[in-house]
């Protein structure tokens, strides 16, 4: 499944990806720490790039549900072979506020997302996204091994050893410093 076009207006140096990573990646930067998240403006920016404008809310109640989340499944990506009970209880509170509801029709097997609240629409599937990459295989879940970035990335290439969000950034950066420090060492 491919994911959408990003919006126009998202700033982010990374976009698309699992749901679940990609809303953690609504916090970039190091050195001049960003967050998409931060008003409600962005907000609407992540969930037009992540394909679920027009299907969850964009208000400030939506807003904060979906930050609980980032900061559940932030804790639980930290580990996420083997993540902390408190990491467990704060991703499970997030799940708690849904369920996947399945059920014959006359076309056959369907289901249907139901949460109580609609606030907690985005919150949840990306909480249930989550669980869905911990199923595919946790030890692909990733941050980005650059010591100056922050943004998490699902290794999906052939043989599981990718270590930057980008090649073409971090991958780059790693190696022209590996370089330096060589060319420097042997003079």
């Amino acid at each position: 499944m491919s994911s959408p076009a990003p919006d126009p207006r998202d700033p982010r140096p990374l976009t698309g990806g699992p749901l679940s990573l990609d809303l953690l990646n609504t916090r970039w930067g190091v050195a001049e720490p960003r967050d998409l998240l931060r008003d409600r403006a962005g907000y609407e920016v992540w969930l037009s790039s992540a394909g679920l404008a027009g299907r969850c809310p964009a208000d400030a109640v939506s807003l904060a549900a979906t930050r609980i989340a980032r900061e559940a499944i932030a804790a639980a990506a930290a580990e996420p072979a083997s993540p902390a009970p408190e990491a467990v209880a704060a991703l499970n509170e997030v799940l708690d506020h849904g369920r996947i509801r399945r059920e014959l029709t006359a076309a056959g097997p369907a289901e249907a997302v139901e949460v109580g609240n609609p606030a907690w629409l985005a919150a949840w599937l990306a909480a249930d996204d989550y669980l869905g990459l911990l199923r595919r295989n946790p030890d692909r879940i990733r941050s980005c091994a650059h010591p100056d970035c922050v943004l998490f990335f699902y290794d999906d290439s052939q043989n599981g050893r990718r270590r930057w969000h980008s090649m073409a950034t971090c991958g780059n950066r790693a190696k022209a410093s590996r370089h330096y420090a060589r060319t420097r060492g042997g003079s």
